[in-house]
């Protein structure tokens, strides 16, 4: 793994956070991560990747903490057939795709049955990557500190594919950064990160949404409306230096 920064509230990763609900909501979820990531504040390399639609209010309001820009990045569940609520695994926008081979054997699903779910979600995730970006090119991730972003993770399956899919891209730095998930799933995403920030990491864990007071769904117009504020801040920090 590559070297960087050390995080001086590693002790937070492995907390078992015993009260119910923590965060009121995502924003406040996403002002407690960017304490845990201050150590990358200010710096000219760092690129803040939000996993929508849910991990992008968390995103926004780290990449402002940390004077960083802010990019999108589409990660789709791939659900069992018939039971789409189960994972079997996930793809991302860039070619990143996860399967977990533990569950596809136990409900012997097959090798078409699996990519015929990938297709559909392949189609919904290039829709829904024109619908948040636009006509935005994707920023810079070449030899810069990647930190991705969601509102939580359950098992892992959608960062780990998100992680895949940036590695393609030869980025300095892999960071997954987010408020809560159970510390399995962070262990396992140790080993394909190069860095895992998570404030809370309860051993008793049923669904991220019991740790926010509010968890109500982020809408696709929020999203794009965070993306265009984020891209308007970014503008103005740029104007400034160079008068």
């Amino acid at each position: 793994m590559n070297s960087g920064p050390v995080d001086e509230s590693s002790a937070l990763n492995e907390r078992d956070v015993s009260v119910q609900a923590p965060y009121r909501d995502r924003s406040h979820a996403g002002r407690c991560l960017a304490e845990a990531l201050g150590a990358y504040a200010g710096r000219a390399d760092v690129l803040i990747l939000g996993l929508p639609r849910g991990g992008v209010p968390v995103a926004y309001e780290v990449a402002c903490a940390l004077a960083a820009p802010l990019d999108v990045l589409v990660v789709r569940k791939l659900g069992v057939p018939g039971h789409s609520e189960l994972a079997m695994g996930a793809i991302a926008s860039g070619g990143g795709r996860v399967i977990n081979r533990d569950v596809v054997e136990l409900a012997g699903i097959s090798e078409a049955q699996i990519e015929a779910v990938a297709e559909r979600e392949e189609r919904e995730l290039r829709r829904r990557e024109s619908a948040y970006r636009g006509e935005r090119a994707l920023l810079q991730r070449t030899e810069h500190c990647l930190i991705l972003i969601d509102d939580g993770l359950a098992t892992g399956a959608s960062m780990r594919a998100a992680v895949e899919a940036v590695r393609h891209s030869k980025p300095a730095r892999i960071v997954v950064a987010v408020p809560v998930a159970p510390p399995s799933t962070l262990a396992q995403l140790r080993e394909v990160a190069d860095e895992v920030i998570c404030p809370a990491a309860p051993e008793s864990f049923y669904a991220v949404g019991q740790w926010y007071v509010d968890f109500s769904q982020t809408s696709d117009e929020e999203v794009r409306a965070l993306l265009e504020r984020a891209q308007l801040r970014e503008q103005r920090a740029h104007a400034e230096k160079t008068e």
